[in-house]
């Protein structure tokens, strides 16, 4: 399938394509009509989430990806295994809004979609679930794999690029290890003596900021808050029918 000019194609399934408009005035997803290719002996792929969508989880399509699915499935994703202390565990979405935090803390000039890709950057979890990092290493290349697709559709459903410029990681990723830094230490049962041991401590991680767990409806509605400050319902792609 070709794509119109000024438009990018992208293959997301054997039978279907996904154009995204690239114009400044206009971002739209266009889903080519999709040949049935399941039966009843073949190994499902999908997840029905609670806004009806089914998500098909090696093939993932932005117009199936919701951020209420997105929010409420990271507010009930732990963090750490669910190994931190309190009355709740800290869960994915606090944790995604923490990062945003210190990104805008460490770089407050970024262009605000970047810090919306900041809030984002745990997104896949909501389906795949937070693996610790000894069994991320296990599972290799299927692991990222599968990741960097999820990642790639929920980019291009809130109007970001598929691919984050170099700076933007990192930039992400320094705050998310300060994030872990403090999680590690205040909540995981790492002494700062151990933590150093294992954990990257960036320069300028905040001593005196500190973490407690909320309960998932409350870490919900504070990554949805965030999500609507930076402009993501009016970032979010159209499906043209």
């Amino acid at each position: 399938m070709a794509a119109p000019a000024g438009a990018v194609a992208v293959q997301i399934n054997s039978g279907s394509f996904m154009v995204f408009s690239q114009s400044s005035r206009q971002k739209t997803l266009r889903a080519a009509p999709q040949k049935a290719t399941t039966s009843p002996d073949t190994p499902r792929a999908w997840q029905r989430m609670l806004s009806g969508r089914r998500l098909d989880i090696l093939n993932p399509s932005p117009l199936d990806i919701e951020i209420e699915d997105i929010a409420h499935g990271l507010a009930r994703v732990s963090r750490w295994n669910g190994q931190t202390r309190g009355k709740f565990s800290l869960s994915v979405a606090q944790h995604s809004v923490l990062v945003e935090k210190l990104v805008r803390m460490n770089a407050p000039k970024l262009d605000q979609k970047w810090y919306l890709a900041a809030l984002l950057h745990d997104a896949p979890e909501y389906v795949i679930g937070d693996m610790i990092t000894p069994f991320k290493t296990v599972l290799g290349r299927l692991y990222h794999d599968i990741e960097t697709r999820l990642e790639t559709a929920v980019h291009l459903r809130f109007g970001l690029p598929a691919t984050l410029p170099d700076t933007v990681r990192r930039t992400i990723k320094r705050a998310d290890r300060m994030a872990a830094w403090l999680e590690a230490t205040q909540l995981a049962g790492f002494s700062e003596d151990e933590a150093v041991k294992i954990f990257v401590r960036p320069a300028g991680t905040p001593a005196k900021m500190r973490v407690r767990p909320l309960s998932a409806d409350d870490a919900a509605t504070a990554f949805l808050r965030r999500f609507s400050i930076l402009g993501g319902y009016k970032k979010r792609l159209k499906p043209i029918i």
